[in-house]
């Protein structure tokens, strides 16, 4: 099945959602329905700084300064826990030069804004395949989930060398060897099992997902989690998206009904 045709109509859902009033969003806030765990695919640094004629590195800077306004927003919203897909691991595939600066990236946040996450009482999580990682992102990464571990306000869960296939390989693994180690029987394998072997053993499922800049697809990002998760594609490239494109994800959210594959009760009348 080919996606241009119904790539032309997610286009006509972009324009449609441009009308939405933000300032009556940000007054309704406190009494819709929000998201407790918001996942996004932070897209577009390359393509927003070619826009603005700037190489690539300055879009991935901008675009590392964005999680932390975004971070805030979430924050003051109510939400509970944002998951940002941070480096996949397919983005190894990128020049080396690229991938280098990628991954002074996670260090630099830190050093940068890890004063006032711990001041908001935000506490850092981190999932991914860590070994191939550099040894100065790892520390970086290890000290901020050490230094939040006890704020108990809105969890930054950044997702760092991650990929959904791999990290469902390696559940499958790890069950497979209690089941041959006696210690699970293979009748007792349950959707549960699977979850509780995931690096998102610790959090709830995510209720939205948004990606920027246009694209519409997940990108080996939170393939299990995701199964009844609400969607919000935006065509603004990651850079630009500000408070008031995140409030507009929030708001169709709010109007939004999740049935989890069921009726609502209007519709089993």
């Amino acid at each position: 099945m080919s996606w241009l045709k119904p790539k032309k109509r997610w286009r006509h859902l972009f324009k449609r959602s441009t009308h939405i009033n933000v300032s009556q969003t940000k007054r309704s806030q406190s009494s819709v329905t929000m998201p407790h765990h918001v996942a996004i695919i932070m897209d577009g640094n390359g393509r927003w700084a070619k826009d603005q004629g700037y190489p690539r590195f300055k879009g991935h800077q901008v675009g590392m300064d964005n999680v932390k306004r975004i971070v805030k927003v979430a924050n003051r919203e109510g939400v509970k826990i944002l998951t940002i897909y941070a480096f996949s691991t397919e983005n190894w595939k990128r020049p080396k030069a690229e991938v280098d600066f990628l991954m002074k990236l996670p260090t630099q946040f830190l050093n940068v804004y890890l004063p006032e996450l711990i001041e908001e009482n935000v506490r850092v999580m981190t999932m991914g395949h860590f070994e191939q990682l550099p040894e100065h992102t790892k520390k970086a990464m290890r000290a901020a989930v050490d230094r939040t571990k006890d704020n108990n306000g809105l969890i930054l869960n950044i997702a760092l060398n991650y990929g959904s296939r791999f990290e469902i390989t390696e559940a499958v693994k790890a069950i497979a060897e209690e089941v041959s180690k006696g210690d699970l029987s293979p009748e007792c394998i349950s959707e549960q099992t699977i979850s509780q072997h995931l690096y998102t053993h610790e959090l709830p499922d995510p209720d939205l997902l948004i990606r920027t800049s246009g694209e519409v697809r997940l990108s080996n990002f939170l393939l299990w989690q995701l199964a009844y998760s609400e969607f919000w594609f935006s065509p603004v490239h990651w850079p630009a998206f500000d408070e008031e494109e995140f409030l507009k994800a929030l708001h169709a959210y709010a109007c939004r009904k999740r049935r989890f594959g069921g009726l609502n009760e209007k519709e089993e009348e």
